[in-house]
């Protein structure tokens, strides 16, 4: 069950993103919504101490709510930086 929240939190979180950014492009939106994805999903087994068969913590939750959006915000400012050169 924490495997499901963690997939669904950092897949709307990628799609939030791409609301929030304004981006029009399939392929762009669906790259944020794999990369909020991986990192909610690797962030909270590491919080949660590697396990994903039982209850998901507030901890991990919070963990992988904070790095998908840490990741989120690196990966658009890198890409306006390409965008701009």
């Amino acid at each position: 069950m924490a495997l499901l929240v963690l997939i669904v939190l950092g897949a709307s979180l990628g799609w939030f993103a791409s609301i929030l950014a304004r981006t029009e492009a399939p392929g762009d939106i669906l790259r944020q919504v794999c990369l909020g994805l991986i990192v909610s999903v690797v962030a909270g087994e590491i919080a949660n101490e590697g396990t994903m068969i039982g209850s998901l913590s507030f901890l991990s939750l919070g963990v992988a709510l904070a790095a998908s959006g840490v990741a989120l915000v690196l990966y658009h400012a890198l890409v306006r930086r390409k965008a701009r050169a």
